[in-house]
């Protein structure tokens, strides 16, 4: 990826110039079935641009329990967007299509309801993934209820493996679709958003608008574009990594929960800040979610051995 920044063919992106940007957002655009690709900074500039581009003001947006987009972007929806989300029953990170039906709003009295905004991977549930059967139904609902339609897809290429699925078969139907080249694909920086070819202009014009516009880009770009060489087989290791560790943590004694569907790895314990901090003096580094939960996630610069590594010194710590 350092060699492939260093050698970047750039120009301004800024004015749709930078060609290694350009190739990147044609290889995005082709590889989901949309008809463009933007790139972006970030996800979240990615996701909020989603909700400029879909959802009026003073509308609301219907979104699994723990999404991304109510629990870690800062109340951007309302501070940029001026939209509500609300929160859905999500067992598993997945709501149910009556669930959906049964929250539209079409009163006088309460903001109306514009928007379906789904997740898959979806992270607080644990990285679990989201079918196609189900993402069918779910968007179904949508279309009978005059609902638009958004995929933060942060994780898509982990669900993508875990299902044998291409990612245009799970961005289908979608009116936009977020993807993160950074997260399990592992590019330093950077995330796409993938629109219709009518909404691509005013999705950039947001983009800048929001800060994001850049320049010689095609330095970030060419990482992302290394990233995605194999990526089937990087994460599919990585998933495979993920179920040793959990296996191993269950012969310790300690609870998993769920078991892992991706990379990812939920724990439960009494203190987790205070078993994180001391993970991490042993050479292991977990993320403590609230008191009680650590959440471990498997990426493609472990060693092959590196569960039966993480597992010795967890146990040296227990």
């Amino acid at each position: 990826m350092r060699r492939a920044m260093a050698e970047a063919e750039v120009g301004d992106d800024v004015y749709g110039e930078d060609p290694t940007v350009k190739r990147l957002e044609a290889e995005l655009a082709e590889l989901f079935g949309f008809e463009a690709a933007l790139f972006f900074p970030s996800g979240t500039m990615a996701n909020q641009t989603a909700l400029l581009l879909l959802a009026p003001r003073a509308s609301e947006v219907l979104a699994p329990e723990g999404a991304h987009v109510f629990e870690f972007e800062l109340a951007a929806p309302a501070m940029l967007s001026g939209v509500l989300v609300r929160s859905l029953p999500a067992p598993s990170g997945r709501p149910e299509p009556e669930a959906v039906a049964a929250a539209v709003h079409a009163s006088v009295h309460q903001a109306p309801t514009a928007m379906l905004w789904l997740e898959n991977t979806h992270n607080l549930a644990g990285g679990t993934v989201l079918d196609r059967d189900l993402t069918d139904r779910l968007l179904s609902v949508a279309r009978e209820k005059g609902l638009k339609a958004h995929l933060d897809g942060a994780r898509i290429w982990n669900a993508a493996v875990a299902l044998s699925e291409k990612p245009a078969t799970l961005a289908r139907g979608f009116d936009t679709v977020m993807v993160s080249l950074s997260k399990g694909l592992g590019a330093p920086v950077g995330s796409a958003l993938l629109t219709p070819r009518a909404l691509s202009a005013e999705a950039r014009r947001y983009r800048k608008v929001l800060g994001g516009g850049m320049r010689q880009a095609g330095v970030l770009a060419a990482a992302a574009r290394v990233a995605l060489w194999n990526w089937e087989e990087t994460l599919a290791r990585d998933h495979a990594l993920a179920r040793e560790l959990a296996e191993g943590l269950k012969r310790l004694g300690l609870e998993v929960d769920p078991p892992p569907e991706t990379n990812m790895v939920y724990l439960r314990a009494n203190d987790a800040p205070r078993f994180c901090q001391r993970l991490e003096q042993a050479g292991v580094r977990a993320l403590p979610l609230g008191g009680e939960r650590v959440r471990f996630v498997t990426h493609r610069d472990l060693p092959e051995d590196a569960a039966r590594l993480a597992l010795a010194r967890i146990a040296q710590v227990l």
